[in-house]
């Protein structure tokens, strides 16, 4: 099987960080690399030179954002399995793919796993823990989603039920996942074990008025899909986000400051 790893950016010289994560994974798999650059006009094009005889695909035009440059990739993409890492984010460990992998190999039943996310610093201190768990209906009226860093899904789910809409500037992803796990019911797994190390902030978390903004995004997605029973998900689903910030006592190099081994 092959497993295509998109990751869009603009103005982000983190994105040496994030192909190194790529780049280093352990895995007995065909690899795919898309770089989709909105057209950045720093220093991130130069780093990007850098590696582009270790990419398989690189764009570099004016984009509508984030979620363009996602679908610019999947457009392009050819592996039977696609995963997206952004450019400030990276994965916590060299065997990611391999272990995601596995998980498509040995059910060929599953459409989407994800797994659990690590919110670390520059000088990788332990932020904030996402710990998603299985994918449930009812949870979703609680205000539940996967983190969308973790999220791997086969190609041909998105060739069926569509991808990003970008008439969501801020929850497309949220409006995604929506649509493929509660509308259409793709069947999922959850590898409990963190997958990305995930920068702080993001679209959805970089202002007080994208929060809000996100969160109504979120709710008009269920009626985008003909869905019921979102009315409290802009009231909930910030609630649900206090307990990441416990530290969790299951994962000392968390507390060490250390994010290497945290499978």
């Amino acid at each position: 099987m092959k497993i295509s790893i998109i990751t869009p950016v603009f103005n982000e010289p983190r994105i040496g960080r994030a192909l190194d994560s790529i780049l280093c994974q352990r895995h007995g798999h065909e690899l795919e690399t898309i770089v989709i650059d909105g057209g950045s006009s720093d220093e991130t094009r130069d780093i990007i030179a850098r590696y582009r005889e270790r990419l398989s695909i690189v764009v570099s035009e004016p984009d509508a954002g984030p979620y363009d440059g996602m679908n610019k990739g999947i457009g392009k993409a050819t592996g039977d399995v696609l995963g997206i890492l952004n450019a400030d984010d990276r994965y916590g460990d060299d065997a990611v793919l391999q272990d995601v992998m596995d998980v498509f190999e040995s059910d060929a039943s599953v459409d989407v796993c994800y797994g659990d996310i690590a919110y670390v610093n520059d000088d990788d201190k332990f932020v904030r823990y996402w710990k998603s768990g299985p994918n449930r209906q009812y949870k979703w009226r609680l205000g539940w989603r996967p983190p969308h860093p973790s999220f791997f899904a086969r190609r041909a789910v998105y060739e069926r039920y569509g991808i990003f809409d970008l008439n969501f500037a801020i929850a497309s992803d949220y409006e995604m996942q929506l649509r493929l796990l509660l509308k259409h019911g793709v069947r999922s797994s959850h590898m409990e074990r963190v997958l990305v190390h995930m920068a702080p902030g993001g679209l959805s978390n970089g202002s007080f008025g994208n929060i809000v903004k996100a969160n109504l995004e979120a709710s008009r997605a269920w009626s985008r899909n003909q869905l019921r029973g979102g009315q409290l998900v802009p009231i909930l689903k910030p609630l649900l986000k206090i307990p990441q910030f416990v530290r969790p006592p299951f994962a000392p190099s968390l507390l060490n400051g250390s994010t290497r081994s945290l499978g």
